[in-house]
């Protein structure tokens, strides 16, 4: 069975960084858990890191990038390459099926398994099935709002859990502070 789930979206708007996703866990055409937490505060809580795909893998990313980040201490940028190298060339990585939205006070990323590191202009990072949904509200609420970071996040969360079977309304956001 394919696992589907999840809508992960950051950003960083008037000096606030924030990332969010839902709770949904979905295995093939049936709920298994309404209240996952798939974001995780790193680095002493300067960097947020969410995930879409198989929750092992995510977890196991998670820790590889939380070594990127102290082997480089903190260099965020060089983080992110490094792991994606790692995520593509190493044998067991390479098998691993998920993708990374990470946001820092001045950075976003989203790192793939088949060695992407993105770096979006807008600093919106968006990743799962109802990625693009809460993108799209994301740059409509950012542009045409005075909503805080976070604010922007639980609202594309909102639209997102609306439109897509995979993602629910049972939201997580954090943000840096």
């Amino acid at each position: 069975m394919k696992t589907h789930s999840t809508t992960i979206i950051g950003l960083i708007h008037n000096g606030q960084a924030a990332l969010g996703g839902d709770g949904q866990v979905t295995f093939g055409n049936t709920v298994m858990k309404h209240n996952a937490i798939k974001i995780r505060s790193l680095l002493n809580g300067k960097v947020l890191t969410g995930f879409a795909g198989s929750t092992a893998d995510a977890f196991t990313l998670f820790d590889r990038f939380e070594e990127k980040l102290e082997q480089y201490s903190g260099n965020l940028s060089r983080a992110v390459v490094e792991l994606a190298k790692d995520w593509r060339t190493d044998k067991y990585l390479r098998r691993l099926e998920a993708m990374l939205a990470v946001v820092s006070q001045d950075k976003t990323f989203i790192i793939s398994g088949t060695g992407d590191v993105v770096e979006p202009e807008d600093n919106i990072v968006a990743i799962g099935s109802g990625g693009m949904y809460a993108l799209a509200a994301a740059k409509m609420l950012k542009k045409y709002s005075n909503l805080s970071a976070e604010e922007i996040v639980k609202e594309a969360l909102k639209v997102a859990a609306d439109i897509c079977i995979y993602t629910n309304d049972k939201i997580n956001v954090e943000v840096i502070k």
